[in-house]
């Protein structure tokens, strides 16, 4: 451990995407606010993921609230719509203000919890005179850019991010709870929806993830809906853009037990809130359903569920044991992972749902 350093009165992560990665990240800043509760603590993150430290609608900066609860900064980028922009004024006008706006906070120390080159370069670029980032970053250049090179301990990414964390602190921490935003638009929106349809008591099923190799089948998720539905357990399927065809199918082959259910981010996190079981891939809305303790099945093919499983919640991960470990991004379903049948993944369910959970939280 690290000398503890007990003035830092501005902090600054830097964890810029995708949505289970800030999830991931998010319990590394609920620590760095516990050891460092007098700070500001400031964050950098693409647009598009805001909504997990912002509900719509509030100011990016001030004072806390239920509306954003850990960050008292949120800077935000959009690195792509950046590059197709390249030499334009409007880009040169929106890279200024975020370069103002981060050289305004006075961050005394940042930390890149994503380990990119993209993401160290603006760790160093916010003007922290201390910056932090991993010793073994996922992208070897980035160590070029931290003052500070940290070993991660832990194999899950939630622990190798709080023991970065610890060593800024200089003393062993706990994993805590993440708290996130809670839009009044959201709760009511999803609040309604769920009366309108006659909604009670659910289950959320998640058809979709980030690339194919990664995806279960929609019709089995549909199979699993039609099977919960016969023993009283209505389902909602969720998805996001572009996942129309994967929740027209499982609602389909449901035959009535499963509704689908478009969602923004804060209102999958209001969704998300009132289920009784999450069940879906190696996916954002996965990982957000373990920070918000909510059980879940999770259905695994080729990432590791060791480092990026469902943390801190009741679950049982299904992995077919031929499953090779790859994060290569191929677009071909995962053969092994096909192995896994409707039938298990619906004994999962009910072990959960009963409380006879056969795998023991983790965190």
């Amino acid at each position: 451990m690290n000398e503890a350093h007990s003035d830092f009165e501005r902090l600054l992560v830097v964890r810029l995407s995708s949505m289970g990665d800030v999830i991931h990240a998010l319990p590394a800043a609920q620590a760095l606010r516990g050891a460092f509760p007098a700070a500001s603590i400031g964050w950098v993150i693409e647009e598009r993921w805001t909504e997990l430290l912002c509900a719509p609608g509030t100011a990016r900066r001030g004072p806390r609230s239920a509306e954003r609860p850990l960050a008292d900064w949120v800077h935000t980028v959009e690195l792509k719509k950046w590059r197709k922009a390249l030499g334009s004024i409007s880009l040169v006008e929106q890279i200024a203000r975020t370069w103002n706006d981060m050289r305004a906070a006075g961050y005394e120390l940042a930390i890149d919890l994503q380990g990119s080159l993209r993401s160290a370069v603006i760790a160093r670029w916010s003007g922290a005179p201390v910056v932090y980032g991993s010793r073994e970053p996922r992208e070897s250049p980035s160590s070029l850019f931290y003052t500070r090179q940290i070993q991660p301990c832990g194999r899950h990414v939630v622990e190798q991010g709080v023991s970065i964390v610890e060593a800024i602190a200089g003393r062993r921490l706990p994993v805590p709870v993440v708290e996130f935003p809670r839009g009044c638009a959201a709760e009511e929106k999803v609040e309604r929806w769920l009366r309108d349809v006659g909604i009670g008591d659910f289950v959320i099923l998640n058809p979709g993830a980030g690339w194919g190799a990664k995806q279960w089948p929609s019709e089995r998720y549909g199979g699993v809906a039609k099977t919960l539905g016969t023993c009283g357990i209505q389902s909602v399927v969720n998805y996001g853009p572009g996942e129309e065809r994967l929740a027209a199918e499982a609602e389909a082959v449901s035959e009535g037990a499963a509704r689908a259910f478009q969602s923004s981010i804060s209102e999958l996190i209001a969704l998300t809130r009132r289920a009784k079981l999450f069940i879906g891939g190696d996916t954002g809305p996965v990982h957000l359903a373990a920070a918000l303790q909510i059980p879940v099945v999770a259905i695994f093919g080729p990432t590791d569920p060791a480092r990026n499983g469902p943390y801190g919640t009741r679950s049982v991960v299904l992995r077919n044991p031929e499953s090779a470990t790859t994060h290569a991004r191929n677009a071909r379903p995962d053969e092994a992972m096909l192995a896994i049948s409707a039938q298990s993944v619906v004994e999962a369910a009910r072990s959960l749902l009963t409380g006879r959970c056969p795998e023991a939280a983790r965190g």
